[in-house]
């Protein structure tokens, strides 16, 4: 079972996404920012991360920036979940470091498609 950590600040948004994730067999683990997420991420060493770019604390932008810069979890792949939909978002996403990237709101099968990609590519 993959171990997906989870960081949004948004409490409806999260408490939404960790019940429908974990009824397609996701193990589910939360942060509710920036400074929890990095926590999180050096203790539990999740197989993937979802990452809201707009947090407290630390902006997903620059914890992802942090963590791909970082050999322990440079490794580790991020999905940027965001209601960031401008033209140039998402190439800004992937400058930082995001493996992919998603906009609020999203449709689930797709997220889902997306996190088994890079869960499956990542365990080669």
């Amino acid at each position: 079972m993959a171990r997906i950590l989870l960081i949004e600040d948004n409490e409806m948004n999260r408490d939404m996404l960790v019940r429908r994730l974990a009824r397609h067999g996701f193990e589910m683990l939360i942060a509710v920012d920036g400074a929890q997420g990095k926590a999180t991420v050096y203790r539990e060493q999740p197989d993937l991360i979802l990452m809201d770019l707009s947090l407290p604390e630390i902006d997903g932008w620059e914890l992802t920036r942090q963590l791909k810069a970082d050999p322990q979890t440079r490794s580790i792949p991020v999905i940027a979940l965001t209601a960031h939909a401008m033209v140039g978002d998402r190439d800004k996403a992937l400058a930082a470091g995001c493996d992919e990237y998603e906009t609020k709101p999203f449709e689930l099968p797709v997220l889902i498609q997306k996190m088994n990609t890079l869960l499956n590519a990542n365990h080669r």
